[in-house]
């Protein structure tokens, strides 16, 4: 968590708390995943390896769709607003190479904000940086 001179937690930390805070009791609380940080412009997210794997012991696709759904769907929330909802329409994962241990970090980026469309796209990284999974999803915003 960032503090500013005044004392002041960043706008990026609330929302990433608030988030984590919505996915209490969720799918997003038992794989694991934590909100680090949320913008407009960026979410930041990690989950852990352990616990999310197929039987091989590496890291399940499914949970790295999982993660960017999470992802792709808390941006399109923000950019949409609190009077509209977001549901997912499509989402694809090309996965890149695999995950053994410790944590991915999943990062969020918009690649088009609409009227009734958000485009992201989210790219998931092993401790070492090296990308794992790379996903795009479109929200579909309601009223």
């Amino acid at each position: 968590m960032s503090i500013d001179q005044n004392n002041q937690v960043s706008e990026a930390d609330q929302l990433a708390a608030m988030f984590n805070e919505i996915g209490a009791g969720h799918l997003t609380e038992r794989m694991d995943i934590v909100i680090t940080s949320a913008t407009k412009e960026e979410i930041v997210a990690t989950m852990p390896v352990a616990g999310n794997t197929q039987v091989y012991g590496l890291l399940h696709g499914g949970a790295s769709v999982v993660l960017a759904e999470t992802l792709g769907s808390l941006m399109a929330a923000l950019h949409a607003g609190s009077d509209k909802q977001v549901v997912g329409v499509d989402i694809n994962a090309t996965h890149h190479r695999a995950a053994k241990e410790g944590l991915v970090t999943g990062t969020c980026r918009t690649l088009h904000v609409g009227r009734t469309l958000v485009v992201s796209e989210i790219v998931v990284a092993d401790e070492a940086g090296r990308r794992v999974c790379t996903s795009r999803i479109t929200c579909l915003v309601k009223e």
